[in-house]
């Protein structure tokens, strides 16, 4: 091996071992404490009990505020949380309970009326599959019009306010949950 690499080798290992006494002396947690963190939610894992009256079909509690999506199974084996991106308004979020009503694999995209009215260049429909489709790779109809939980290629949305009204997810997360949950599934928004 040659000088360079041995030094280089070194600095490295330094490091490394820098890290982890520093980890060790509570040093780290400290310094990304103070990293600003602008495309993160704050999870905390829910009981259904405190917003369903039952898990039947399941259930899909959407929290605005912290941007995470949480799911019970019907037998209440299965809990996920998921981050997700959610509406840039109050006048854009609707809340209350509503159910999937239709479960499409790889939807095309049609914006609302208002959408359209608010940017008139937008596209009329983008298909489905399309790599720049804003519903992702499957989306979940909810029974209020234009309503969505959806996947995203956009993975800078999650975590953010950054929809005009339907509730954003990773892709991977959102084929997740389209497998586990099923028509019918209730779903509360607060």
């Amino acid at each position: 091996m040659s000088a360079d690499h041995l030094n280089r080798r070194r600095v490295l290992g330094s490091a490394a071992a820098f890290g982890a006494a520093t980890l060790g002396a509570g040093l780290l947690p400290a310094m990304a404490q103070e990293t600003p963190r602008n495309n993160a939610s704050s999870f905390r894992m829910l009981d259904w009990r405190g917003y369903f009256e039952n898990t039947r079909k399941g259930a899909i509690l959407v929290d605005i505020t912290s941007r995470a999506l949480h799911y019970w199974s019907e037998d209440q084996s299965i809990y996920r949380l998921y981050p997700t991106s959610v509406p840039l308004s109050d006048d854009l979020t609707r809340l209350g309970r509503t159910e999937v009503v239709q479960k499409v694999v790889n939807p095309s995209w049609r914006p609302t009326p208002s959408m359209k009215e608010r940017n008139p260049d937008w596209p009329d429909v983008v298909e489905g599959g399309a790599p720049d489709n804003p519903l992702g790779t499957r989306a979940l109809y909810l029974s209020w019009t234009y309503y969505r939980i959806h996947g995203t290629h956009d993975t800078r949305k999650i975590g953010r306010k950054s929809s005009n009204g339907c509730i954003g997810m990773y892709n991977e997360h959102v084929q997740e949950l389209y497998d586990m949950a099923q028509i019918g599934t209730q779903v509360l928004l607060i």
